[in-house]
């Protein structure tokens, strides 16, 4: 005969019952991920960010010719560009230079995201550095440095950018620098004033009564609890560094030869041609305007699914 036991008193649990698992440190992050799989927009820019992704990792693939071949220079006359479907072969036409488009702006979805990607990632670097000194220090520490960002946030992110890269020489490395110093500041601030709100906190105030030190009590308790909104902040911060990347080769500030395949490059050397070549600059401003909506609609839905006030809704 089997004996039935009396349910355990205050709810614990028996030896010989499982536990259940300890979810609470991913928890928020599988409720953020089941809540972009139902919203629409984060579909949507995740679709765009992974054909941009695509395209720019199977670009010797992809693309039909080299982002510096001009296989139709010969078709090139001083009044006449073939335009889309003009020529066999040349799906979206050629460039002045005899470039297949269409190879070029293939190519120049892996130039936009590597610089994207580097600067984005010197900015986070940068700015996470200034943020975890100033907000786990706190004090006459936190005011200098805070000091110094407020003077780099007084200047426009484009014009502090232009004013780096014409310092540096027109490199496509000074148009990185020069995008992820303009960076700093945001990351920065909104770290520090991350950690400064989980100061108070019990888990903190626990750390401080058994001793621990300042640094361990920043980097193994305070910064992991504030990360979550740097890194959405370096989502959105992509798409502003694909269209700053753009806009200063379209200044001449990114180097390279005339031809070579970069779509804010393209956009420099299509000016002259609207009335002849219009699709010469549309078709580049339109994939810098997609990639930038993608990243924008998937940082914006992922900010907005690890929000407190909308998370239980």
């Amino acid at each position: 005969m089997s004996t039935v036991l009396p349910p355990p008193a205050g709810g614990a649990v028996r030896p010989d019952e499982p536990a259940a698992p300890d979810t609470r440190g991913s928890g928020m992050w599988r409720d953020a991920f089941r809540r972009l799989r139902r919203n629409p927009a984060a579909i949507a820019g995740a679709v765009v960010v992974g054909l941009f992704l695509l395209v720019a990792i199977f670009a010797p693939i992809l693309a039909p010719y080299g982002g510096e071949d001009l296989p139709g220079r010969t078709e090139i006359t001083p009044t006449s560009i073939p335009g889309p479907g003009d020529i066999d072969g040349y799906p979206l036409g050629l460039d002045r230079f005899g470039g297949d488009v269409l190879s070029k702006l293939i190519w120049g979805a892996r130039a936009s995201l590597l610089i994207g990607v580097i600067s984005t990632a010197l900015g986070l670097a940068g700015g996470m550095l200034l943020g975890v000194i100033a907000g786990g220090f706190g004090g006459w520490v936190d005011n200098v440095i805070m000091r110094f960002v407020d003077i780099l946030l007084s200047v426009p992110n484009l014009l502090l950018a232009v004013s780096i890269a014409a310092v540096l020489g027109q490199t496509p490395t000074a148009v990185m620098i020069a995008i992820g110093v303009s960076q700093v500041p945001i990351f920065a601030r909104l770290l520090r004033s991350s950690m400064i709100s989980q100061r108070g906190a019990d888990y903190v105030l626990s750390a401080q009564a058994l001793g621990l030190s300042t640094r361990t009590i920043t980097m193994s308790h305070l910064l992991p609890n504030s990360v979550g909104p740097v890194i959405v902040q370096a989502t959105l911060t992509l798409a502003t560094a694909v269209i700053d990347a753009a806009a200063l080769s379209f200044l001449g500030l990114g180097g390279g030869r005339p031809e070579s395949a970069e779509w804010g490059r393209m956009l420099t050397y299509a000016q002259n041609e609207l009335a002849v070549a219009p699709q010469l600059a549309f078709l580049p401003g339109i994939c810098i305007a997609v990639t930038a909506l993608g990243f924008t609609l998937l940082g914006e839905s992922l900010r907005e699914a690890l929000d407190p006030k909308t998370r239980r809704k």
